[in-house]
C-alpha cells in the first residue's frame, strides 16, 4: 500500500489561513496539534488531488479513517498512526478527526451546494470538529463548542468565498449555495470567468453578511475559554477572520488579492494578543474546564 502522504500538495500549517500551533499555544500541545493538521492536510489533499479518480479518493479516504482507529491493514497510513498514538497517550477519542475526514468524502461525492444550511451542514463536518477538537486538547467545557462552531463556520465559508473561482475551476466545486446564486441572477459559469460578475459580487457579499453573524456570535470566546493561551490563539483567529472578511465586502475575489500578507498577520496577532490579555482582565469570566466527552 502506498503511502497518502505521497499524494501531498506541499502545503503545511504555516501556509493556512489561521494559526497552527503557533507559539502562543503551550509547547506541550503542539506536537498532538501537528499530528491532527497532518492527517487533516493529508486528506484534503487526496480530496483535491487533481489526478485520482473518485474511487480512488474514496478508497484513499477509508484507508486514512481505518487506520485511525485501528482497523487497517498492514503498517497503515503513517499520519493516521501518529495522531493515533498521540490521541491515545491522551486518552482522547478520535471523533473529530473523523467527522473531518466525514467533510472530505463529501467534497468527493458531492460538488454542488444547495442553500445556507447545506453549506453550514458541510461545516459542521468539516470545520467545527477542528475547534471542538482544540478545545478538547485543552480540556475545555463543551459549553465552549457553540461559539467555537461560529467561528470555524465562518473561517470555512471566507476560505470558501476566497477560493471559489479556484475551487469551480479546478475541482468543480461550487460552495456558494444554488439558491443564493439564484436569488441574485448569478450563473455557476460566472466562476470562470477572470473578474466576478455584478450578480456573482451581490452572492458574496450576501454570504459575507451572513458569515459577520457568525464571527458575532463568537466575538466573546476568547476571553470564555480557561486557558489564557488558547484565549489568546483565539483572538488572533478571530482577528484573521475579520480582516479577511472585510476584503470579501470590497474586493473581487475572482481578480484581487483577498488573502492576509505574512507582515498584516504579525501586526494583526501582536495586536489580538494584547486585546485578547485585556479583555480576559477586565471582563473574561472562563467557564470550568470538563473531561472531554468520548
Amino acid at each position: 500500500m502506498s503511502s497518502a502522504g505521497e499524494l501531498r500538495s506541499g502545503k503545511t500549517h504555516r501556509d493556512e489561513n489561521f494559526p497552527v500551533a503557533s507559539w502562543i499555544i503551550h509547547p506541550r500541545h503542539r506536537a498532538l496539534i501537528l499530528a491532527f493538521y497532518n492527517f487533516v492536510r493529508t486528506a484534503d489533499d487526496i480530496a483535491d488531488h487533481a489526478d485520482l479518480d473518485d474511487a480512488t479518493k474514496l478508497r484513499l479516504l477509508d484507508e486514512l479513517d481505518n487506520d485511525l482507529i485501528g482497523q487497517g491493514h498492514g503498517a497503515g497510513q503513517p499520519e493516521a498512526v501518529v495522531l493515533r498514538a498521540a490521541l491515545a497517550q491522551r486518552g482522547m477519542p478520535p471523533r473529530h478527526a473523523r467527522d473531518v475526514i466525514t467533510a472530505f468524502r463529501m467534497d468527493v461525492t458531492k460538488r454542488r451546494t444547495e442553500d445556507w444550511d447545506d453549506l453550514i451542514h458541510y461545516c459542521s463536518f468539516s470545520a467545527m470538529p477542528v475547534g471542538r477538537f482544540m478545545l478538547d486538547v485543552h480540556g475545555e467545557s463543551t459549553a465552549t463548542w457553540p461559539a467555537s462552531d461560529a467561528l470555524c463556520a465562518a473561517l470555512q465559508i471566507n476560505n470558501h468565498l476566497q477560493d471559489c473561482g479556484d475551487d469551480f475551476r479546478n475541482l468543480d466545486r461550487v460552495y456558494i449555495p444554488r439558491d443564493t446564486l439564484a436569488r441574485h441572477g448569478a450563473r455557476v459559469e460566472d466562476l470562470k470567468q477572470p473578474r466576478a460578475s455584478m450578480p456573482l459580487l451581490a452572492c458574496i457579499r450576501e454570504l459575507a453578511d451572513k458569515t459577520e453573524l457568525l464571527l458575532r456570535q463568537s466575538q466573546a470566546l476568547d476571553a470564555h475559554v480557561a486557558d489564557a493561551r488558547l484565549g489568546c490563539e483565539i483572538a488572533v483567529i478571530h482577528s484573521y477572520a475579520r480582516n479577511i472578511l472585510d476584503m470579501l465586502k470590497t474586493r473581487d475575489p475572482l481578480s484581487e488579492r483577498v488573502h492576509l500578507s505574512k507582515a498584516s498577520m504579525v501586526g494583526l496577532s501582536l495586536a489580538a494578543v494584547a486585546g485578547g490579555m485585556w479583555r480576559r482582565a477586565t471582563i473574561g469570566r472562563p467557564l470550568p474546564r470538563s473531561t472531554p466527552s468520548a
